[in-house]
């Protein structure tokens, strides 16, 4: 098993990472409509974190991008609250333990960044994701925090930070 990298993204890897999120949905059977796989900001993932209190980070194996993970500022909420977005890996590194040093690492960008409070939607039948979810502090809650466009992801956590 070779080293991966993990590292912010760069505007080189919109075209692959794109690519990743949308294979890794479509092979979960993701709705396209109502999910990460119809965000307008899927095609250029390095310009729509290239803003205040945003990173994504991609997870590279010999050149090739096998996962990735982000957090921004909840869109179209007041609170002080960010969301883990897009975190999707490949087949190939799942086992690995990248999903729970992806989120880690999200988790203390978002506590350096100041946020309150780190939200996260899900697909019900993501069982693994939410048991990885739950054992790094995040709790359901009953209904979305603001309106991430995201309406065919039914289930919703929240962690305080």
């Amino acid at each position: 098993m070779s080293e991966v990298i993990i590292r912010p993204i760069e505007k080189k890897d919109n075209e692959q990472i794109a690519a990743l999120i949308r294979k890794v949905l479509v092979d979960l059977g993701v709705p396209k409509v109502g999910t990460a796989y119809a965000d307008k900001a899927l095609d250029d993932i390095y310009q729509a974190y290239n803003v205040d209190r945003a990173i994504y980070f991609v997870v590279e194996d010999n050149g090739v991008l096998i996962g990735g993970a982000g957090i921004a500022q909840l869109e179209n909420y007041d609170g002080n609250v960010c969301e883990l977005q897009k975190m999707y890996f490949l087949e190939v590194a799942r086992g690995r333990r990248l999903g729970s040093t992806m989120l880690q690492k999200c988790i203390v960008e978002a506590t350096a960044f100041k946020f309150d409070k780190c939200y996260l939607e899900t697909m019900t039948y993501m069982k693994a994701a939410q048991a990885l979810y739950k054992k790094k502090g995040f709790d359901y809650i009953d209904g979305p925090l603001g309106d991430t466009g995201h309406f065919s992801c039914p289930v919703q956590m929240l962690k305080i930070l």
